[in-house]
């Protein structure tokens, strides 16, 4: 097996039995908590991603957990700073958690590597990993959130006004004349793509079942993308469609999302087509992160 895979553990193993240490007051400390990004050159993400790590902080604060993240890549904070920062405060473990809502090679590899880096720098160091965040039911309330804010009868929420006079009254579209697409960053592992579709049919049953459908699509890497899925929503008659990004925050992914539906919207005047926001830093995201913190922290196998 490869050292790759090694630096994967199961909360269940070894590394995960460690007691938190005594802290210097007397007393507990729990090991803290490192949020791993992948990491864009769009500014407005990384600002986001520390919203919400500070948001982590103010919640952990009275369970004495620390609180940090870093990217593997491309933002800063730079993941080996922030470890470096965390071990420097006394830290030798710590609970990971891939801020990601799809796996992948980033989730099997990449992170993994990086945290294989991190114990060439620090022998001390063991690591624990939080679930992946998926499909966690929690996950797609949140989704239908956004998709119930981008669905509300307001005419400028269009990414191209309808052709015509601006006085005009708009046309009402019903629930079930609205489509809705679901978009993944795309993959080069089938097995990742096919989670991305696995879960815009848990959320059509869940939460949208009342829309005309709910179709995938991808922001690249692998068909289709963002305007292939518009219009199929089209043909099959659709008059509004929503798109609705399955990423966790703003960034450079997001505004790939965007200008496709924008291009598409363009040529299609007669269609509305918007686009709903990504779930972003919330306490409904911050409840699921905790939970995969304290599940990795007691042991509980995935």
């Amino acid at each position: 097996m490869s050292e790759a895979v090694r630096a994967w553990p199961s909360p269940t193993s070894a590394e995960g039995s460690e007691k938190p240490l005594p802290s210097g007051s007397g007393g507990v400390t729990k090991p803290p908590l490192l949020l791993i990004g992948q990491g864009s050159h769009n500014d407005n993400g990384s600002a986001e991603f520390g919203r919400f790590i500070h948001r982590l902080r103010c919640r952990l604060d009275q369970t004495a957990a620390d609180v940090s993240g870093g990217y593997i890549a491309k933002a800063r904070p730079r993941l080996s700073d922030s470890v470096a920062s965390l071990v420097a405060r006394g830290h030798h473990r710590m609970v990971a958690q891939p801020m990601s809502l799809t796996g992948g090679t980033w989730l099997g590899t990449d992170i993994p590597s990086a945290m294989a880096r991190e114990r060439e720098r620090h022998p001390m160091l063991t690591c624990d990993y939080g679930r992946p965040l998926g499909s966690d039911p929690r996950i797609l309330a949140l989704l239908a959130e956004r998709l119930a804010d981008a669905a509300a009868e307001v005419a400028s929420l269009r990414l191209v006004p309808a052709a015509g006079p601006l006085d005009e009254e708009p046309e009402h579209i019903e629930i079930g004349e609205t489509a809705v697409v679901l978009v993944g960053d795309g993959s080069t592992s089938p097995e990742t793509n096919a989670d991305v579709h696995r879960v815009s049919r848990l959320f059509w049953e869940t939460h949208a079942h009342e829309y005309m459908t709910v179709e995938t699509a991808f922001v690249s890497l692998t068909p289709p993308g963002v305007p292939g899925g518009i219009e199929r929503c089209r043909r099959l008659g659709a008059k509004r469609v929503i798109v609705v990004p399955y990423l966790l925050f703003a960034g450079g992914l997001l505004d790939r999302v965007w200008a496709q539906a924008m291009a598409y919207a363009a040529g299609h005047s007669n269609l509305d087509v918007r686009c709903a926001d990504v779930i972003g830093d919330c306490e409904g995201l911050a409840d699921v992160v905790i939970e995969r913190y304290e599940e990795a922290l007691s042991g509980i196998a995935w």
